[in-house]
């Protein structure tokens, strides 16, 4: 769904150009909050990666249309709604400037739809059915599918919206709402199943660095006269801890999931769906695609996915997605160590997110 040059106006653009800036802005703040140890830095520079990698999977839905993974709400369950933004729009920054995928004039719609939209609608209904839901890592899979599922035609309606109030044709809005709402709604199935069967398989083997999962333990029940009530919280202990540092080490799951971008961006995104995605269904169908420009890095190596002057198709386009990962995934954990380094600067670090409160509590008793 990423929007070309020339559907939107200069000052819708620039306006949306700010929306975005000042969501990025708010998202960094957000995010030194949510990177609460120093391995979180690299987990979410993977997440960006993956989230580029399987953007690269077009897959058909009805009526000759395709659809891909928006990554909104993958994001947000996995490393927090602030990060996720951050996770999404570092995604679309490499497709514009080195795919000239998404034009860059509209480069703040896309981030507005795509990471701002997808992001908060997708995390505020997951934390709503998490805590209507019993707490158990089920509850988790089955609001990550509903969140993924709501958080892609609440995107195709931003965009909608967006194009009423500065498209740059004059279309039935109506029909094209309903259009783009319609389809959509398919393509949120896709993006809620592969959501779903990724944030499952990391609860599988590793629930701690799951953001949306943080909390959910059982807490124990003790009897005390014949009712069963709650245990008392332990005291946190002061002590370091002598617990060897691989046993909670991410490397595995970094490892493995960087592997997995590898083969899905350089060899399975060669059996992608050709069809148009969503947007680009609906814009022909009812000539919102009448102004599209071309894209200003149209002849950037790296343009529609292929290496320029490689003729092989299935080596130009993987030789892209490998590219494209390793990009990504070098400028997303370069932004979140960035981040991550601001946090421990500003002097709220602390050594887990679920730490801060007793760090704070052990700040206050040595200060007596």
């Amino acid at each position: 769904m990423h929007v070309p040059d020339g559907f939107i106006d200069a000052p819708v653009s620039a306006t949306t150009a700010v929306v975005a800036a000042g969501a990025v802005a708010v998202s960094l703040r957000g995010a030194r909050r949510e990177l609460g140890n120093e391995r979180a830095a690299p987990l979410a520079g993977l997440v960006a990666a993956f989230v580029f990698a399987v953007q690269m999977l077009n897959f058909p839905v009805a009526g000759g249309t395709s659809g891909h993974l928006l990554g909104g709400a993958l994001a947000a369950v996995l490393v927090g709604p602030c990060t996720g933004v951050l996770c999404v729009s570092v995604v679309l920054l490499m497709q514009a400037v080195l795919f000239a995928d998404g034009g860059l004039t509209a480069l703040g719609v896309n981030i507005t739809c795509m990471a701002l939209v997808t992001t908060v609608v997708a995390y505020a209904l997951f934390r709503g059915l998490v805590k209507a839901l019993p707490r158990t890592r089920r509850s988790v899979t089955a609001a990550s599918f509903v969140a993924a599922l709501v958080s892609v035609p609440a995107s195709a309606l931003a965009f909608t919206l967006i194009y009423a109030i500065g498209g740059t044709t004059d279309v039935a809005i109506g029909k094209v709402a309903t259009a783009m709402v319609g389809v959509h709604l398919l393509i949120g199935l896709g993006e809620a199943v592969i959501t779903t069967l990724t944030v499952g398989a990391v609860l599988s083997v590793r629930p701690d660095l799951v953001y949306g999962a943080r909390g959910l333990g059982q807490r124990l029940k003790l009897r005390v006269n014949g009712e069963l009530v709650d245990a008392p919280e332990p005291e946190p202990s002061h002590a370091p801890s002598h617990a060897p540092a691989t046993a909670r080490s991410p490397r595995g799951v970094w490892i493995a999931g960087l592997v997995a971008s590898l083969v899905l961006a350089g060899g399975v995104s060669f059996y992608a769906s050709g069809y148009p995605d969503g947007l680009e269904k609906v814009a022909a169908d009812h000539g919102i695609d009448e102004k599209a420009e071309e894209h200003h890095a149209a002849d950037s190596p790296l343009a529609d996915y292929g290496v320029k002057d490689v003729e092989n198709a299935r080596l130009s386009g993987g030789l892209a997605g490998v590219i494209g990962v390793g990009a990504t995934v070098v400028a997303g954990t370069g932004v979140f160590l960035v981040v991550r380094r601001r946090r421990a600067g500003d002097g709220t670090d602390a050594s887990s997110p679920t730490d801060a409160h007793a760090n704070a509590r052990t700040n206050n008793d040595t200060s007596v």
